[in-house]
């Protein structure tokens, strides 16, 4: 076995990622609601060793969202239910600090902790579509930048309420009637720029000690928060050249705050599509493809414009400039790497909604190839490992047949979990409580 071990993480995308998919001919129209799918696809995920399943969200849908965005799970309630049919896979909830509060959401991550015996971890974003700020009663979307700095305030919160109990506090002796150690349950007392929190919070720390954290971060802001506090990072690329450059500057950031940057695993998105042969896979790909209308592909690019209408446009004229002002305050790196990538390949409208509706995955082949070129981009440092997503119905339970094995044959990928909580899985350490570290630089003083 190689010291450094592939990651795998699965998605759990309901109808599918994109606004076609759902029409495909086996695909389940109900899927994103439908409990008996999430749970075949948990228990699948983790016959395939995967460290962790992940449900994304946003609090915003129009009717140009997708379908799966349009009506699905609540992240913290379908993985609640997974816990009670899993035992070591880990449990990645999307929550925004921009439209929640810390003291619920603290205790809501703990309770999941608890229920899993220490799998939980928490994707941190601060939501893009100004639209959300309506369903919460605010009168405007939050400008980029400060929402990252209410992102660091937030986290600090909610980390110092996971802290609200230190490991021995319940004493839980019935012959002395002692419950509490007193001493060892602290209130936070926080008063920040954003943020007024007492504390202290009203469940223990679990197993774990702290839920694992997870980010998405490709903007400046992003990747500087990213890499101080996450301990996985999400990011999308579509070529190997830029994943290795971004995997450079996360870890060397990561070194300059002062954290092993081997402790913080970079996650490219991947979207393998396999088949017996390369023809069939080329085929499959095609499926795909096929699937998506040119009204749908505009949508998505639309998403990370605020949900910007494109189909106002004329298709075959260039990206309209004016809007690239709407991708700003939205999602900053995805916005302007479309707008880029436009410039640079003098690309139509049309061309450029169409090429990121159906990018061309490096992980399209026979279950050797997927193999390769996974491990290809885990040894040339262009990724830690990959937050994988079902292509088509029936890709999962293959890639877990016939594309694990052959990681695992080679030393790359593990046989089995090494423990029983999600940093165990990891290879990351139990966070010390912060009290309990301070009780014991005073004894050693």
């Amino acid at each position: 076995m190689s010291d450094r071990q592939l990651r795998l993480g699965f998605i759990l995308h309901g109808v599918g990622p994109g606004w076609d998919d759902w029409r495909h001919p086996d695909a389940q129209v109900d899927a994103s609601t439908n409990f008996d799918f999430y749970k075949r696809q948990a228990l699948a995920a983790e016959r395939g060793k995967f460290d962790y399943l992940f449900v994304a969200d946003s609090v915003s849908i129009n009717a140009r969202s997708s379908p799966h965005y349009l009506n699905r799970f609540e992240p913290l309630t379908i993985l609640s239910a997974l816990a009670a049919v899993t035992e070591r896979i880990g449990l990645v909830a999307t929550i925004t600090v921009s439209y929640s509060e810390p003291f619920n959401i603290a205790r809501q991550l703990a309770s999941l902790d608890h229920i899993s015996g220490g799998r939980a971890g928490w994707n941190v974003v601060t939501s893009w579509l100004e639209g959300s700020a309506a369903n919460f009663g605010k009168a405007e979307h939050l400008a980029h930048d400060v929402r990252y700095r209410l992102a660091a305030e937030y986290l600090d919160v909610v980390k110092g309420l996971w802290d609200s109990w230190e490991d021995d506090a319940l004493v839980r002796d019935k012959a002395t009637g002692q419950f509490l150690d007193p001493d060892k349950l602290h209130e936070l007392n926080h008063k920040g720029e954003f943020l007024s929190v007492k504390g202290p919070l009203n469940i223990s720390r679990s197993r774990q000690g702290q839920p694992v954290i997870f980010q998405a971060g490709s903007s400046e802001d992003g990747r500087n928060f990213a890499a101080k506090h996450a301990e996985a990072i999400f990011v999308a690329h579509e070529g190997l050249d830029g994943a290795q450059a971004y995997y450079a500057d996360l870890k060397a950031r990561a070194a300059g705050f002062g954290r092993d940057p081997d402790k913080v695993y970079i996650l490219p998105g991947a979207r393998p599509v396999i088949g017996s042969t390369e023809e069939e896979a080329s085929r499959k790909y095609r499926e795909l493809t096929e699937l998506v209308t040119l009204e749908n592909a505009l949508r998505a690019l639309g998403r990370a414009f605020n949900d910007h209408n494109f189909s106002v446009y004329d298709p075959d004229a260039p990206f309209p400039e004016q809007v690239i002002a709407a991708g700003l305050n939205s999602n900053l790196s995805a916005s302007t790497h479309i707008v880029e990538t436009g410039r640079r390949e003098k690309l139509s409208l049309r061309e450029l909604a169409l090429r990121f509706a159906t990018p061309r995955s490096p992980f399209v082949g026979t279950p050797e190839q997927v193999a390769d070129a996974l491990q290809h981009w885990f040894e040339a440092r262009g990724a830690d490992g990959f937050n994988t997503f079902e292509s088509l119905p029936g890709q999962l339970e293959l890639f877990v047949d016939e594309v694990v094995p052959i990681l695992q044959r080679r030393g790359i990928y593990k046989r089995d979990y090494p423990g029983d909580t999600f940093r165990d899985t990891l290879g990351l350490d139990v966070p010390v409580n912060r009290y309990t570290a301070t009780r014991a630089l005073r004894s050693a003083a």
